[in-house]
């Protein structure tokens, strides 16, 4: 891109700090201020978040033009440096231009560079333990991502609007991001469109306002969350509001190009608020201050978890709702992928099995069908399967979606559930939730919290259904 003179005249103060090594009292250790890593180190996508610091709180203010179908944002960061930084990396991708950048309210040089870094030089170091903020004002019209594996996320337009739905790789095209989901933080989003439109995002309502023609709505999600879980949605809904018995409350939309009948729509926001309550029952209590899900028209073909309000695209199936086992899924996922998220992709069938076994015990309870019923459907597939191939635990970068990670996840909770018994296994999926609220975990975490929960050695079973390609025998 181009540069100001002064742009580049900061860049090079950047580079010299970065190998300059300050004074310090006497008897302590110089500082040296080196850059930050421009990855998280995630094997699946290497490019994806970033090191040397901490991200804390995100504020995205954006506004929707309807007539360019474009944006203008400004999103503020606060973070704390793990490391004495030189400079850091963000990720932000796509025609999106940068109009300015600060950091700590002072001018900061930045370029752009690889698939998605941009790189920032403060004017001067930042030291480790101490937080800092960065601001990026920014404008254009996004372009989502297509993965050929992986299918569409990110920025996704509508006729009427826009739906943000970021997993995996998706947040970068909308705001700059540490996105990674091990950098979980807490979010702010200040959305602004034309009055006769709705905007939606994670979290709980703050505030309302119209100023002429435009409205704002302020959104706020409370609790720690992973860039891939979160959300927007802009465009003509229909929504409902209320709360569960427990009295938490409960925002459901529905996309009003679907011709979705106020009776569904109610039926929907019942459902959700019905399944909720019962899945507390099995998992604890539920993780964040408000719930509820959208249905849009998005043209992307599934549902998403997104953190605290779940999307459904229903495009393919107008003037529905969400069937019951789906809706089920996606709110398990506020405890297992949202509240309590894998620190690596490899890991994600501990989101997709509990939350498709979840299914199974949706079933066990309102329809008849044993969990064990539900095992034996799946286990019926030929061992030549596909199904078999990829390895639960480590499925590949294009693997993430794969049916092993939902469905062998799922048959692997339910031989936990017949090795340690019903007493055990439910008390495991009551407290792993509660003990890691709002953090990260690995597959290793889990088995050595199953051992001892239940007092039994499990690298058997665990060896079999999830680090081991092939079917498995019983």
């Amino acid at each position: 891109m181009s540069r100001s003179p002064r742009a580049v005249a900061a860049v090079a103060l950047g580079v010299a700090a970065s190998l300059m090594v300050t004074a310090a009292p006497a008897g302590a250790a110089p500082v040296r201020y080196t850059p930050g890593a421009p990855g998280a180190g995630d094997p699946y996508f290497p490019d994806m978040g970033n090191g040397g610091y901490d991200a804390a709180h995100y504020d995205v203010a954006l506004t929707y033009d309807p007539a360019s179908k474009g944006i203008s944002a400004v999103t503020t960061i606060k973070a704390r440096a793990t490391q004495h930084l030189s400079r850091f990396n963000l990720d932000f991708q796509g025609p999106l231009k940068i109009s300015a950048l600060t950091v700590n309210g002072k001018k900061a040089a930045y370029k752009r560079t690889g698939a998605q870094e941009l790189e920032i030089t403060p004017d001067k170091g930042l030291r480790k333990g101490n937080s800092f903020t960065v601001s990026v004002a920014y404008s254009g019209v996004p372009e989502g991502v297509d993965d050929p594996a992986l299918g569409r996320s990110g920025w996704i337009p509508t006729d009427d609007g826009a739906v943000m739905l970021n997993q995996p790789i998706g947040a970068a095209t909308v705001y700059p991001v540490n996105d990674a989901p091990s950098d979980k933080a807490t979010y702010t989003f200040t959305l602004t469109a034309p009055k006769d439109l709705t905007t939606l995002a994670n979290g709980d309502p703050a505030g309302r306002w119209t100023r002429g023609a435009q409205t704002t709505t302020r959104w706020v999600m409370n609790k720690p969350m992973a860039s891939e879980l979160s959300m927007i949605a802009i465009g003509k809904y229909d929504v409902v509001t209320g709360r569960t018995a427990r009295g938490v409350p409960n925002i459901t939309a529905t996309d009003a190009r679907l011709g979705i009948s106020a009776r569904l729509a109610k039926d929907f926001h019942d459902q959700t608020a019905e399944f909720q309550e019962w899945l507390a029952g099995n998992y604890g209590r539920y993780p964040f201050s408000s719930t509820g899900g959208i249905v849009v028209k998005a043209g992307v073909g599934y549902a998403l978890e997104t953190q605290g309000r779940p999307v459904y695209d229903l495009g393919r199936r107008p003037g529905t709702i969400p069937r019951p086992d789906l809706t089920v899924h996606e709110l398990a996922h506020q405890w297992f992928g949202d509240s309590v998220t894998p620190e690596r992709w490899a890991d994600i069938w501990l989101n997709e099995g509990f939350a498709t076994y979840s299914e199974w015990l949706y079933f066990e309870k309102y329809t008849g069908k044993t969990a064990q019923q539900s095992f034996d459907e799946v286990y019926a597939t030929p061992a030549d399967d596909d199904l078999w191939k990829p390895v639960t635990a480590d499925p590949g970068r294009d693997n993430i979606f794969h049916s092993t990670v939902y469905d062998r996840g799922a048959m692997t909770l339910h031989m936990l559930r017949r090795t340690i018994g019903d007493q055990a296994f439910f008390k495991l999926v009551k407290l792993w939730p509660t003990v890691n609220k709002d953090g990260n975990v690995s597959t290793r975490d889990f088995i050595a919290f199953a051992e001892k929960v239940s007092g039994r050695q499990l690298d058997d079973l665990f060896d079999k259904w999830v680090y081991t390609s092939g079917k498995p025998a019983l």
